[in-house]
């Protein structure tokens, strides 16, 4: 067994502010000189990029219904292993998962997975007593967790924190850490899918800024304690599948700024473990691609720039060409959308893209497409044979209009099963997804997806000159 320092931020429910409380005690203990390895509950790819930003490591994705118990063990066991501490945050609240009855997917399914001591959230802006009745029914649902500690969030003043932490420890055993106030200067903006991302952020002070927020209003040294807490960690006999290696190089361009930056990290790991070079590149800023074998297209925010991306006629040629002579490409969600004729945001305006895919990407409004998915390849492409199953999730504002016939080597199902329709658009060696796959769900895909992606490009047509 091993040590493990790691404590679990959960929320008594979506927006209650995990995710400002995550990075100001991230923040809070990097600037005390600790190691901190954050991590993320469930299939989100914004909160993990604040998170390496605030502890400069990367932040790893752990899901029960993506996942499964083993490879969360074995993930988390190999990302913390020289931390002083570990941070996992975790999703909507912490009783929510992909049943309304069941634990699968929740925040604490994973808790008890990874035998963490659990701090929740609540935003205690209009409450006294009522938060001692809440953090109780919380700490009491389900005997298997270890709820330990409350936070207490958009509390304006030092009496009205008093009030709270006194209602909780008359009424719980419940340990009271503190409190963060109601700052926009620290308050990460949201927009249709979530908070902005860290990329647009930036770095500058904000992160410090949380830090010392934290610091003035929380005792971070009893979250510190409380980690230490957790005991021995069951990790050692879960050791993560890895993808059988390639039997040379393969480099893969991996698209990387502002308008694509959704990749799990796991997925990045797992590509360079099984023999690939990962040279990020951006189709916003460069006129041209790198030699690579495979173009990786990640989800992202592509109507945001769609301006950009069409202003950039020579990388969206340079893409087109690579599909056109049949080179592999990978893309996911914001990939696909980039890959199509046009996107056509909310307002209406249509900004020309690659043109690979004929269809185009058009946005609507208050309509989304969200939920966890299973994918199963109805037919042989960049993933593996017909019949390969892979884990992921849906998480879309726009819908694919056809300008021709769509091929399709995919169906997805939710998380209960039932079918939700095709996915995985095949043109050459160009696949495109609206859902976004975990490779640690089904990790012989990598190897397979780079096999390919190395015969594709031995067997590029050349370029016609004229």
């Amino acid at each position: 067994m091993m040590q493990r320092p790691r404590v679990i931020i959960a929320g008594t429910q979506s927006g209650v502010g995990k995710t400002t409380a995550t990075l100001a005690l991230m923040a809070a203990l990097k600037a005390r000189g600790l190691v901190v390895q954050p991590f993320k509950a469930g299939p989100d790819f914004i909160d993990p990029g604040h998170h390496q930003m605030a502890t400069g490591r990367p932040s790893r994705n752990l899901d029960g219904w993506m996942l499964g118990e083993a490879a969360n063990r074995a993930i988390f066991a190999r990302a913390s292993v020289d931390a002083d501490l570990s941070i996992v945050e975790g999703m909507m609240g912490l009783f929510d998962g992909s049943s309304p009855i069941h634990e699968l997917g929740s925040t604490a399914e994973l808790a008890k997975q990874l035998n963490a001591p659990v701090l929740l959230v609540i935003d205690g802006s209009a409450m006294a007593r009522s938060a001692a009745a809440m953090a109780s029914g919380y700490a009491s649902f389900d005997p298997g967790l270890k709820v330990m500690g409350v936070l207490f969030n958009r509390v304006r003043s030092e009496g009205h924190y008093r009030l709270l932490r006194e209602a909780v420890e008359a009424e719980t055993d419940l340990m009271v850490v503190g409190y963060l106030r109601p700052d926009e200067s620290v308050t990460i903006q949201d927009r249709h899918l979530g908070l902005r991302t860290a990329i647009e952020q930036g770095a500058g002070d904000f992160y410090d800024r949380l830090g010392r927020s934290a610091t003035d209003t929380i005792d971070v040294d009893r979250v510190a304690a409380l980690a230490r807490s957790a005991g021995a960690f069951p990790g050692e006999d879960f050791p993560l599948a890895r993808p059988e290696a390639t039997r040379q190089l393969v480099r893969v361009g991996v698209a990387y700024d502002a308008a694509f930056c959704f990749y799990y990290q796991d997925n990045l790991d797992l590509l360079e473990t099984a023999g690939a070079e990962l040279v990020m590149f951006s189709p916003l800023r460069d006129r041209s691609l790198p030699d690579v074998d495979l173009l990786y297209l990640g989800g992202g925010y592509p109507e945001l720039y769609g301006e950009d991306l069409a202003a950039n006629v020579d990388m969206r040629t340079a893409v087109r060409t690579f599909s056109d002579r049949g080179g592999a490409i990978y893309a996911e969600c914001g990939g696909l959308m980039y890959l199509t004729q046009a996107i056509r945001d909310p307002a209406g305006h249509r900004h020309e893209m690659v043109g690979a895919v004929p269809a185009e990407a058009v946005m609507r409004k208050n309509t989304m497409t969200l939920g966890y998915r299973t994918l199963r390849l109805t037919a042989p492409c960049l993933l593996g044979p017909e019949g390969t199953v892979l884990r992921g999730h849906e998480f879309h504002y726009s819908l694919l209009e056809p300008a021709g016939k769509l091929q399709y080597v995919c169906a997805l199902s939710d998380a209960d099963g039932k079918p939700v329709g095709p996915d995985g658009v095949m043109r050459r060696n160009t696949l495109a997804l609206y859902s976004h796959q975990h490779f640690g769900s089904c990790p012989e895909v990598v190897g397979h997806l780079l096999g390919v992606a190395r015969l594709a490009r031995r067997d590029m047509a050349p370029v016609r000159t004229v």
